[in-house]
């Protein structure tokens, strides 16, 4: 290919490509590998789930963009039984191939290019930097307004819980930075994937009552069910908040065809239906956070922050690839900090999403001399 037909060299290496030699190493080890570095469920999906799965699957005509009726419904009901989201139209959610998909192709589906400023957290999720990259858009890291100084940005994202840290935002911080959005005509995008896995303190929306005082303008919240529901190989995401902008994705992603499967929208349905499973995986993750934290703290560790979601961020004090060689010599492997940005060099990220077998086994390879 020609260098103008290589959209890839617009993007940093693929992270995970990058520590297959430590990866390797670790694997080495007798007992096998316990792969702590992502955050990819290992548990079953709940029987109501696969049954709305299956009892969809004859159906033989194209899903609808938008979501079944029933879908939103239910994604409206959750989001008000479980985190207290109230006055969100079932017209402005709008499911999504997992948040993932609809994070990388955000910026450009808002039509932002080259002119365009869009913040990311200082340390955050590599997916906000490769969608403004994608779209030709600016990127600033600033966990702080007064950081951008006097620039204006298109779009500002925020993510509590957060990914890699586990930090929550409290009220105050979130409500400032949807008054300043408001003062300065502001896009924010709210990731909320691990709002259901809270572990300390309280973790709220960008459309909690508290924080947007019923005003959804400009806002929107992004919802994964691969982590409390194990559906990851669904691809079963949503985004939900200010009508217009929902209805402005969804003119766009109608025309290029970007429709969830008629199943998984049954099964999204299932899943935001019922939160008894999704409780249940909830106190399974809480079980074997309790087991690694104390097996790190025990290693000499520091866990910061971690107050939710589905990692330990953890140092030891050193660069965070001096720490990944000495997991890695006990056959566990991590994610270093460095994957989520230049001032995250001494953390790593530890995810709880093993078998608890394997977090058993880590653990004990941690505490062994």
């Amino acid at each position: 290919m020609s260098a103008r037909g290589r959209v890839s060299s617009l993007l940093p290496d693929f992270p995970w490509d990058t520590i297959a030699s430590v990866k390797a190493k670790a694997a080495t080890h007798p007992g096998g590998i316990v792969d702590l570095s992502v955050g990819t469920p290992v548990d079953p999906v709940d029987p109501l789930i696969r049954a709305a799965l299956s009892s969809a699957s004859a159906v033989p005509g194209y899903p609808a963009t938008h979501g079944t009726p029933e879908l939103r419904a239910a994604a409206v009901d959750a989001l008000k039984r479980r985190y207290g989201i109230t006055g969100l139209d079932p017209a402005a959610v709008l499911p999504a191939i997992g948040t993932k998909e609809l994070i990388a192709g955000l910026p450009r589906l808002l039509g932002l290019g080259a002119d365009d400023l869009v913040v990311i957290p200082e340390v955050a999720y590599p997916t906000y930097q490769v969608g403004a990259l994608l779209a030709g858009a600016q990127v600033a890291r600033a966990d702080g307004l007064t950081q951008l100084g006097p620039r204006t940005p298109a779009l500002i994202y925020v993510n509590s819980p957060s990914n890699p840290t586990g930090r929550v935002l409290g009220v105050d911080h979130l409500r400032k930075v949807v008054e300043f959005a408001r003062e300065r005509d502001v896009i924010v995008a709210s990731d909320e994937c691990y709002l259901g896995l809270t572990w300390d303190g309280r973790a709220v929306s960008i459309l909690d009552p508290e924080v947007s005082d019923g005003d959804h303008t400009n806002l929107l919240a992004v919802h994964s069910l691969s982590k409390t529901s194990n559906l990851a190989s669904y691809r079963a995401g949503f985004v939900a908040g200010d009508p217009a902008l929902v209805a402005e994705l969804l003119e766009v992603r109608k025309h290029a065809g970007m429709m969830v499967p008629f199943p998984i929208q049954a099964a999204m349905t299932a899943a935001l239906s019922d939160d008894a499973h999704e409780a249940q995986q909830r106190e399974r993750y809480r079980v074997r956070r309790e087991v690694l934290r104390k097996a790190l703290l025990e290693a000499g560790f520091r866990i910061d922050h971690s107050e939710a979601g589905l990692y330990l961020w953890s140092t030891r004090g050193e660069p965070c690839h001096t720490t990944l060689d000495w997991l890695a010599d006990r056959g566990i492997l991590a994610a270093p900090g460095d994957f989520y940005g230049p001032t995250a060099t001494e953390h790593v990220r530890i995810a709880l999403t093993a078998t608890d077998e394997r977090i058993a086994t880590a653990a004990n390879r941690l505490t062994t001399r």
